[in-house]
């Protein structure tokens, strides 16, 4: 029998209205009109089956069924038969599928069918493909416990859902943004948690610890689409959760700029997700009213972002153990951004959130204080123009693009965060306002990593490179709020310098200064105890890596320098028995992830004011 082709998907009408919004070239859709040998191939071998339909009342829900390869499959020409064990009491799925017919009941199709949406994805290989089509016929088979128990709860509560679906789209996906993980089986225990749009503790607890979901979109009644979104832990946040419903965002990234979710977003503005948590088996379900940022109107809410999806909670689920499966973490994307914070969680200035930058900052003169950390003196080309001034413990926010910026690329494995950035740097102000510096000058001390600090570092001030500067932002500050005895403050690395430029403002001699850095860093440490001579007598230095590069004479004879200045050189790292410290009320921290997470736990109950490098 000779197979004829089809005619091939047309873009319907949101789709074209965001790609016209975010100015995409005109491309033909690459969506089949059918299953194909590719998309059956993957069905087949992949652990992982996303899943899509509206309910009765026309929301969208989404589920997550599987655990291991061969429980879904082709059996026919675009016709695919899914056999897995789920969740019959919570998923919202399969109740809008089935209902509550019993077990056996075959539920057939009358007309075309309802909509089903599907991503069959698998993550240890990072491969996807997005399917949709309509229900043929769908049943509930009784769950029989191995151990042959007559524990009744468990017939109601998981069972065996078989489905039968004839595909009328089929489309691959790219990698870009999944986070790999070991896909492994697991009996649900399903025990609903909560059934109400303000999420319970957990559901808040999931969502910060969350490096992916799964979202659900119609066009009207014609069409759906279920795909994965995926990027740090945490890259979605919570904008308020009250007893209406809470407020979800989370960023768009740059994809393969088909915006097919979008599109139908643009038309039929609801979506339903499930957040998975891969090592408890816990689900949160949610439907929602879902509303698509761009501009200024997402970086005002979610800074750094040009575009995003804001969701307004209308229904939820939290369900422990609903999940048939369990996921080992493996390797994070390597394209994945960092976390994006709120503005209410990081202050942002206005001016982050417009399309054009108030001023720019001129390099005047560049220091390099040790292998990989220079300071950089910046000038300000127009104080009158409306970027604010700044204040001790505030960082300056620059835009890199027009010098980074080489237009988009979909991957590049070779260096994937080279492309499709927004370029956005923030660095905090390592200089005191006024002290030695004209009033338009600023400096900042930063660490060579990325493309941004090496344009900095490859430039000098012959160079004249001036850059746009956005505004300032940050309030971490040192405050006598408890009347304490001392001000302990503990740093890692270049997390000294908030410090920096708060020093001249306050007592230094009730400073109990931590300092935990690599020897390879202990010129930075010798620079700041010349700036400030009364430093050494507050500092206590935790040295690494000294055995790493063999106790050079060199390195000995500056620990031995700085020894001599006054301060207390450790010769290991930072732990617990450190900070116990007399009279200290309220900490300060600043310091990469891991030392932070161990500095937070030790000081659990204590009030730690803290900041990261993830802003």
């Amino acid at each position: 029998m000779a197979f004829v082709m089809a005619d091939s998907v047309p873009w319907h009408d949101g789709e074209q209205k965001i790609h016209n919004l975010l100015r995409i070239p005109r491309t033909e859709n690459p969506t089949a009109p059918y299953l194909t040998s590719g998309a059956a191939y993957l069905l087949s071998k992949s652990p992982l089956l996303a899943l899509g339909t509206l309910d009765k009342e026309g929301r969208p829900w989404s589920t997550l069924w599987g655990g291991e390869a061969g429980f879904a499959g082709q059996i026919a020409q675009s016709i695919i038969g899914i056999r897995a064990l789920v969740d019959r009491a919570n998923d919202p799925v399969v109740g809008a599928l089935l209902g509550d017919k019993a077990d056996g009941e075959v539920v057939k199709e009358e007309g075309e069918g309802r909509m089903v949406s599907g991503l069959t994805v698998d993550l240890e290989t990072r491969k996807r493909v997005k399917l949709y089509g309509r229900m043929v016929v769908g049943s509930m088979a009784p769950f029989e416990s191995e151990e042959k128990t007559e524990n009744l709860k468990d017939s109601e509560t998981k069972g065996k859902v078989q489905l039968v679906v004839k595909i009328e789209e089929s489309l691959g996906n790219c990698p870009k943004y999944l986070n790999k993980k070991q896909i492994t089986p697991a009996l649900p225990e399903p025990r609903l948690v909560s059934d109400s749009p303000q999420l319970p503790q957990q559901g808040i607890d999931l969502l910060n610890r969350a490096d992916c979901l799964f979202v659900s979109s119609c066009h009207h009644t014609s069409s759906m689409d279920t795909n994965i979104r995926g990027g740090a832990p945490g890259f979605v946040r919570v904008i308020s959760n009250d007893p209406s419903g809470a407020v979800l965002i989370y960023p768009e990234y740059s994809g393969n700029r088909l915006y097919q979710t979008l599109g139908n977003l643009q038309t039929t503005p609801l979506a339903g997700y499930v957040f998975p948590d891969f090592e408890t088996g816990d689900a949160l379900y949610v439907t929602g009213k879902a509303e698509i940022l761009v501009g200024k109107d997402a970086a005002t809410l979610l800074p750094r972002s040009n575009l995003a999806v804001k969701v307004t909670i209308t229904a939820a689920r939290y369900v422990g153990k609903s999940l048939a499966f369990r996921g080992t973490a493996g390797q994070p994307s390597p394209y994945n951004p960092a976390v994006r914070y709120l503005s209410t969680e990081k202050e942002s200035p206005s001016a982050q959130g417009s399309d054009e930058p108030s001023a720019t900052a001129l390099l005047v003169k560049k220091e390099e204080l040790a292998p990989s950390i220079n300071r950089f003196r910046f000038r300000i080309s127009d104080p009158s123009k409306q970027i604010g001034k700044w204040s001790p413990g505030q960082y300056a926010i620059f835009s890199f693009k027009d010098e980074l910026d080489m237009g988009y690329s979909h991957m590049c494995d070779g260096d994937p965060t080279s492309i499709n950035d927004d370029y956005v740097r923030a660095f905090t102000i390592s200089s005191y306002p006024g002290r030695g510096l004209p009033n338009d000058e600023f400096e900042i001390t930063a660490r060579k990593h990325g493309n941004a600090t090496s344009l900095l570092f490859r430039s000098s001030e012959r160079h004249r490179l001036e850059i746009p500067l956005k505004g300032f932002g940050g309030s971490f500050r040192l405050e006598d709020k408890t009347g304490g005895v001392v001000f302990p403050f503990i740093a890692g690395g270049i997390g000294i310098t908030p410090l920096l430029a708060q020093l001249p403002g306050i007592d230094i001699l009730r400073l109990h200064l931590l300092w935990s850095l690599s020897v390879k860093d202990i010129d930075l440490v010798q620079d700041t105890f010349q700036r400030f001579p009364q430093l050494p007598g507050s500092t206590v230095l935790f040295v690494t890596g000294i055995a790493d590069v063999g106790k050079s004479l060199e390195d000995e004879k500056l620990l031995a320098t700085v020894t001599a200045s006054g301060a207390r050189v450790e010769r290991r790292r930072l732990d617990a028995r450190d900070l116990d410290v007399p009279g200290a009320e309220e900490w300060y921290l600043c310091a990469g992830t891991s030392l932070k997470t161990a500095v937070l736990n030790w000081l659990a109950g204590k009030t730690v004011v803290y900041e990261d490098f993830n802003y």
